[in-house]
């Protein structure tokens, strides 16, 4: 939200994130930050969910996490980082 904000508003800034490894909890459905992410798509902010890290979850645990709807399925999360930088995005990290 802050970035948004210091551009101008979601006209000004083009935000994606890519959840995956450890991130992706982010997008599931029961996530604590529900309501700041709710936030975020209102602003048009896009949220990309990583299938290799689902696929290993659910192999590892026999369960298929929930994401919310929202999410854009990409088969490989740093794939999808690497083409946003070649297309001129800035890639930033916590």
């Amino acid at each position: 939200n802050n970035l948004i904000k210091h551009y101008g508003g979601p006209d000004f800034v083009d935000i994606e994130i890519v959840a995956y490894g450890p991130g992706i909890s982010l997008l599931y459905l029961e996530n604590p930050n529900r309501e700041r992410i709710s936030s975020l798509l209102t602003n048009a902010v896009r949220f990309v969910s990583c299938l290799n890290t689902l696929d290993t979850i659910e192999r590892t645990t026999g369960e298929r996490p929930e994401v919310i709807p929202q999410a854009i399925p990409v088969q490989t999360g740093i794939a999808r980082m690497v083409e946003r930088a070649q297309d001129g995005f800035v890639v930033v990290r916590p």
